[in-house]
């Protein structure tokens, strides 16, 4: 029957009635209804987390033949009364009168020398519970302790070649299914010369919404999706800093164990428990997640007896390598006295989980109920499992940390196996074979390297002689090696050694250990930063055989934190393009959050426009960057199937390599384009002085956000100042503004950065100034797309380059007829072919007169050569 069906009783009001004097009939009924009324809405309130209900309820006592009441009032059928749900050849029971066991499920058993199969007619499909009960009773039929057996439904291996392993003990296995078949069977195969034996079977409808398909990944880091196609084993679940919570007390019938037992270290912990009463569920979860007395009791860091407190609680668990796990971690901030006062870690297996957990923020509220899901791969299970809580290193709040409950749950693996390497159907987990197919299709993609490298050179050698005049912004809009990580991981390398299948093979790059890094950058020597960032300091490292590469090293102080790093990678490592900055790897030890980039050493864009005593560039050389950069957020924008919006576009988020390539840069913001509609509503986050208005103002996110940001970014280009510079009179503090004040005027000429003067043709600089003008459209419908962009500044290269064309021909007809003059010419140079900038020996030292802004929003300048640089 379906809650709220049954026919309520309110025996409070019933008592109440019982002591009033005998009315007239129609005050009674006026007052029936008032209390009824009362009551009704009382108790609504009261039961809006009713006990959990199930469609399907098989409680099966096998062997018995009287019914089981257990202690928390669940009642279990006997071997006649569930005799239609078993297909056997055998017919042996057994049992006995007593025996030291929690429950009377266990004085008796079925036991089967033939293969033996239980099925249940489901109600609905989805999650179920599935919990198997073995005790080996003595017994003048078989020796139980000595039994072998597996078990195994339709699809998944749950137990192969189980015995007792002479142990008299009795044994629970508690698994969670989501059933897809109106019968759902569960079936016994003693082995050869053996038996196989049941106590008890329970088969029970779980929460549609107790797991759901998403959770957090923690190597590679990210979401790691289709959790309901698993199945899942109970290992460990643990009510931490609590007593044993037994099924009676859980809607679920689940029992939670004290974790002391799991402690390395008692004496770092220390228990605290509140009343039940004062936890309350958030919007989203009920006691079907935990029940109160899970959420009431938690384990926090013990008094150290000194100011800074800075160690970790661990508990230590024994786990199976060849299976991933997914980790339920339960909090609910019972010991702060205030909100936005307790910030902490979470670690499992010394791998950062959650990083600065501010539960009073997440939750708006203390005693409030939360979870959070780890799944943990195969890889990282080699040394059984840790999980640790410790301060958080911001150094603001308590320096506490806490953790109410825990659950470890076991993934079917490859195979659809719970235990062993072999399926159902006798498929066996790649092991061997998957190297050889990794071989093999490595050496495929190396031949196919091979031919591809040929044909390159070939169409090298055929290339029109005007081929750098005629290199047009099409040639460049498809990914160079897309997906290929081959520069990523290195045979000769410490961190290839410890890179795991998932990093080869997913392409996340190469995993470096956190002493290799200290050694590439002479233990983060000061003197190796090259740049400073909102994520952290950058460092110049060498690797392998000498390769220079940028390490960027979070700051535990920083804003920037997993979130960011992890978006990095999941960006950086499936994109591949001339001109987007390469990641290398990452490294994520503990609480280190480090990635490692290919290095540019001419820094960012910025640099070389203010604020620094750099050689001036070019015209030519600016549209050379500014195209390069447009190329890597075209390809950003559709060279993908969905797409993604860098969202922190900027001239620190422009770098150039030896040769002045521009390479994009810094991905921590960075979000998938929107599939199916027009927008991702989502913060607002970026730089100031390059956000888009109406991103700002709606909340709404599109490609057309990264138009706008660059559309600022050229006219830095071209007036050499920062997108904000508060010391300049307000009219001018913003670039955006001031610049398309001048060019409605048709006065733009009068603000362009003056080393500019004389050099740059009117026409280029015009188109240049029109391509910048429709990026800053105020609505996003009027901007041109990144391709638009372009190919007006493609278009205004051309004209730059006739025109120097011109001029130089201009100047050898006029050499010819007039004597050379000593004097000076004082334009910028033409660059060479290259793109290096040529600078007069005369300006070297010249700095640019406009003032560089005091913004602390500037860019993470990650690889910038000087370390004066302000972080987002």
């Amino acid at each position: 029957m379906e809650i709220g069906k049954k026919p309520r009783k309110f025996p409070l009001a019933n008592l109440f009635l019982s002591s009033l004097p005998s009315p007239s009939s129609s005050s009674m009924a006026i007052l029936l209804v008032l209390i009824y009324a009362f009551f009704s809405s009382s108790t609504t309130a009261f039961s809006a987390f009713a006990p959990f209900v199930p469609q399907d309820n098989f409680l099966i006592d096998s062997g018995a033949d009287k019914l089981a009441t257990l202690p928390d009032g669940r009642v279990f059928k006997t071997e006649g009364q569930s005799k239609q749900f078993l297909l056997a050849k055998d017919d042996i029971k057994v049992s006995v009168e007593k025996a030291d066991v929690p429950s009377p499920v266990y004085l008796s058993a079925r036991i089967f020398v033939q293969e033996a199969t239980y099925s249940f007619p489901l109600t609905r499909p989805g999650w179920h519970w599935v919990r198997l009960h073995f005790y080996p009773l003595d017994n003048d039929q078989f020796d139980l302790m000595k039994a072998t057996f597996s078990v195994n439904t339709d699809k998944y291996v749950l137990l192969h070649s189980f015995n007792m392993n002479n142990s008299s003990k009795y044994v629970l296995k508690e698994y969670l299914f989501n059933v897809t078949e109106p019968l759902f069977s569960i079936k016994f195969v003693p082995m050869k010369n053996s038996a196989a034996f049941i106590n008890a079977i329970e088969v029970v409808s779980a929460p549609d919404d107790l797991i759901t398909d998403v959770a957090n990944e923690l190597s590679p880091v990210g979401d790691f999706s289709g959790l309901s196609t698993y199945a899942y084993q109970t290992a460990y679940r643990l009510n931490m800093g609590g007593p044993l919570i037994t099924s009676g007390n859980d809607t679920l019938g689940r029992t939670w164990l004290p974790d002391e037992s799991y402690l390395k270290s008692t004496n770092l912990a220390k228990s605290v428990s509140v009343a039940t009463s004062i936890v309350k569920y958030p919007e989203g979860i009920t006691p079907q997640i935990a029940p109160q007395a899970v959420y009431a009791s938690a384990v926090e860091m013990a008094d150290a007896q000194v100011s800074q407190p800075n160690f970790n609680v661990t508990w230590n668990f024994e786990a199976e390598s060849a299976f991933g796990y997914l980790i339920r971690l339960h909090f609910c901030d019972i010991v702060s006295k205030a909100l936005n006062s307790l910030y902490f870690n979470v670690y499992i297996n010394g791998k950062m989980a959650i990083s600065d957990l501010d539960l009073s923020h997440t939750l708006n509220g203390l005693a409030m109920a939360y979870y959070k899901d780890i799944v943990v791969n195969a890889s990282l299970m080699s040394n059984g499992l840790s999980v640790q809580i410790g301060p958080s290193k911001l150094g603001s709040g308590d320096l506490n940390a806490i953790l109410n409950g825990l659950e470890v749950l076991k993934l079917s693996n490859s195979v659809n196996s719970l235990d062993g390497e072999f399926g159902v159907n006798g498929d066996r987990v790649a092991n061997g074979s998957t190297r050889h197919t990794v071989a093999a299709v490595g050496f495929a993609m190396m031949f196919g390297a091979f031919i591809g490298l040929g044909a390159m050179v070939i169409k090298w050698h055929k290339r029109p002689q005007d081929w750098q005049k005629r290199n047009s912004f099409s040639s460049w809009l498809l990914p160079l090696h897309a997906g290929d990580t081959s520069f990523m991981t290195s045979k000769n390398s410490l961190g290839s050694q410890k890179s795991n299948f998932y990093s080869s093979t997913l392409g996340l790059g190469r995993y470096f250990s956190f002493a290799e890094l200290q050694e590439a950058t002479k233990n983060f020597d000061s003197n190796a930063v090259i740049g400073v960032g909102g994520f952290g300091n950058v460092y110049l490292g060498e690797i392998d055989d000498g390769t220079q590469v940028a390490v960027k090293r979070g700051n535990p102080q920083s804003e920037q934190g997993i979130t960011e790093f992890q978006t990095e990678i999941q960006m950086l490592s499936k994109l591949r393009h001339r001109h987007l900055v390469s990641l290398i790897g990452y490294c994520d030890e503990n609480s280190e959050m480090i990635l490692v980039y290919e290095y540019m050493s001419n820094g960012p864009f910025r640099d070389h426009l203010y604020g620094k005593d750099l050689p001036p560039l070019s015209w030519k050389q600016r549209l050379e960057i500014c195209i390069g950069a447009a190329r890597g957020l075209h390809y950003l924008h559709t060279g993908t199937a969905q797409g993604i919006i860098h969202r922190d576009v900027k001239t620190t988020n422009i770098l150039l390599d030896e040769n002045f390539t521009a390479k994009v840069a810094d991905f921590g913001l960075s979000k998938d384009a929107p599939m199916g509609q027009g927008h991702v509503s989502t913060a607002v986050k970026g730089s100031f002085g390059y956000l888009d208005p109406e991103y700002f103002r709606r909340q709404q996110l599109t490609d057309k956000s990264d138009v706008y940001s660059f559309g600022v970014v050229l006219l830095e280009a071209l007036c050499a100042r920062p997108a904000i510079n508060p010391a300049l009179p307000r009219e001018q503090v913003n670039l955006a503004d001031w610049a398309m004040q001048w060019k409605r005027k048709g006065l733009l000429d009068k603000i362009i950065d003056p080393l500019l003067v004389g050099s740059i043709n009117p026409e280029s600089m015009k188109k240049f100034a029109e391509a910048s003008e429709k990026c800053l459209a105020e609505h996003g419908v009027d901007r041109p797309t990144m391709g638009d962009v372009l190919w007006n500044l493609e278009y205004a290269l051309q004209l730059q380059e006739a025109f120097s064309q011109g001029k130089e021909e201009d100047e050898t007809k006029s050499s010819a007829t007039v004597p050379a003059s000593p004097a000076v010419v004082d334009t910028p140079p033409t660059p060479t072919s290259d793109s290096r900038p040529v600078s007069n020996p005369e300006q070297n030292n010249s700095t640019p007169a406009q003032v560089q802004a005091i913004d602390e929003h500037s860019g993470t300048a990650m690889f910038a050569q000087f370390a004066n640089l302000n972080g987002r």
